[in-house]
This record gives C-alpha cells, sequence and structure tokens, in this order.
C-alpha cells in the first residue's frame, strides 16, 4: 500500500486522523514485477535478477531509507550487505 484514495483525492503523505475517513478510504497499491530466479546464490547486488534490484530500490525510495542488508535465503550467510546497518 503507497498511499490511500478518499473519493477523488489521491491521499499519499498521511493516513486520515479520524477513523469514519480512515473507513471510507481505500488503499492504493503499487504492483512491480517479480522473478523467477533463484536468488539464494547471489552474494552482492549486481547479482539479484533486475527486477529484483528494482524492488528494492522502490523500497527505499518509498520507505526514506537506504537498506543496509537483504536476506536471500533462511541461512545466516545467505544475506547480501549492503553497507553497515549501524552507522549513518
Amino acid at each position: 500500500c503507497v498511499g490511500y484514495r478518499l473519493g477523488d483525492k489521491h491521499l499519499t503523505d498521511a493516513t486520515p486522523a479520524s477513523l469514519k475517513a480512515l473507513a471510507a478510504c481505500e488503499p492504493v497499491y503499487e504492483e512491480l514485477d517479480g522473478w523467477q530466479e533463484n536468488i539464494i546464490p547471489a552474494l552482492k547486488m549486481s547479482e539479484l535478477p533486475e527486477n529484483a534490484r528494482k524492488y528494492l530500490k522502490r523500497l527505499e525510495e518509498l520507505s526514506g531509507a537506504k537498506i543496509a542488508l537483504v536476506s536471500v535465503g533462511a541461512g545466516r550467510e545467505e544475506t547480501i550487505q549492503l553497507g553497515n546497518p549501524f552507522q549513518d
């Protein structure tokens, strides 16, 4: 969900404060293309499928935060470190 629609008005910066207005809102979803490739072997961002990289970039744009770690599998070693998560 990247925002809400209330009638003809598109709200992206804030959720309506009143429960009545929120109940009348419709969530706005953004769809991105997926990928079929196995990403577990990826050791760096450039080894991820293009659509996976686009997805991560969009998450950064929407959240306003840089992604520091990307898990590509269940194991601890199946992680791509993009930066130090404990530094700005």
